[in-house]
């Protein structure tokens, strides 16, 4: 439990709550209630072992965010989650009620070791260790099954590493959901052109062979695109989109759209993964006071390479 002002509201629950959901109590030194509940959300702190975090706020002394948040009466508890406020409450509730207001929006035990294996698994990324990632992701999602970001990134890592049919099983519930992510549609067309690497006949061509052939014929769309599945498997991303283009030019609706849908899949493959909550930038509280400037813009050129694609496709659709 620590007391919060103006000054370090932004750090303590604004910045905090992007990891762990911060409790707002807002009380007065002179409210009967208050004295009862602060001392009974203090003890849930302790005994929630750190699945939220508890800050007092004296609406007395700090009007500016009692205004903000709307606080009519006193004591009145708020929860923020990443950055906005999800839920609250009014007045001095039993510690059964207090329970199951927190356990209505707090993970379990299981859900947060899965996030700290999950967090461990991307600093091991970050410093080369696939294979120690590998393991952390495994873990991660064995505790905690419902969570799509850590069956993304184990997925996604598993194709990397070659274990296809592994990525194959670990993708498919999430290939049955409507509507369908994206970014699971994208690691099914990668892990389908990777496939094709070890079934087809045309993976052992050389690129002058794919060339020879689409120079006689270049509506051969079976041919032009097995040359894209081949770039995407070597890595050569642009060079797939730029016969993918051929294709979609020629003919839209060809095979179901299948150059459509696996050009997007690689524009989805190329754009970066978002900032982690740890380095996100706060954003606005809702009905709450202004805590955080604007980011510069800086040029990537990836991004400007993806825009790039993204302009041609929808000319070639046009």
């Amino acid at each position: 439990m620590m007391d919060v002002t103006v000054e370090n509201f932004e750090q303590e629950v604004m910045a905090s709550s992007m990891q762990t959901p911060v409790l707002l109590d807002f009380w007065a030194p002179w409210c009967g209630p208050c004295k009862t509940i602060g001392p009974m959300l203090e003890k849930l702190e302790e005994d929630y072992q750190g699945r939220f975090k508890l800050v007092k706020i004296n609406s007395d002394d700090e009007q500016q965010l009692a205004g903000a948040f709307g606080i009519k009466s006193i004591p009145t508890c708020i929860l923020v989650k990443e950055g906005r406020p999800v839920d609250g409450f009014m007045g001095a509730l039993p510690e059964g009620k207090l329970k199951e207001f927190l356990d209505k929006h707090l993970p379990s035990i299981d859900e947060l070791i899965a996030q700290e294996d999950a967090q461990e698994a991307q600093e091991l990324l970050q410093e080369g260790n696939d294979e120690q990632a590998l393991v952390k992701l495994q873990e991660a999602l064995a505790m905690n099954p419902a969570s799509e970001d850590t069956r993304y990134d184990y997925a996604k890592l598993l194709i990397k590493l070659g274990e296809l049919q592994t990525a194959e099983m670990i993708l498919a519930p999430s290939l049955t959901q409507i509507p369908l992510q994206l970014r699971f549609d994208a690691l099914h067309h990668w892990l389908e052109c990777l496939k094709f690497m070890q079934t087809s006949e045309k993976a052992s061509w050389r690129m002058e062979q794919f060339d020879e052939h689409l120079a006689l014929n270049k509506r051969d769309f079976e041919t032009r695109l097995a040359k894209a599945r081949c770039l995407v498997a070597s890595g050569a991303l642009t060079q797939a989109m730029d016969e993918l283009l051929e294709i979609v030019m020629r003919d839209k609706l060809w095979s179901d759209q299948v150059a459509r849908k696996l050009f997007v899949s690689i524009l989805e493959l190329m754009t970066p993964a978002k900032t982690t909550k740890s380095n996100a930038q706060a954003p606005k509280a809702e009905g709450a006071i202004e805590l955080a400037g604007h980011v510069p813009q800086v040029d990537d050129p990836q991004a400007e390479l993806i825009s790039k694609y993204r302009r041609k496709l929808s000319m070639a659709l046009n």
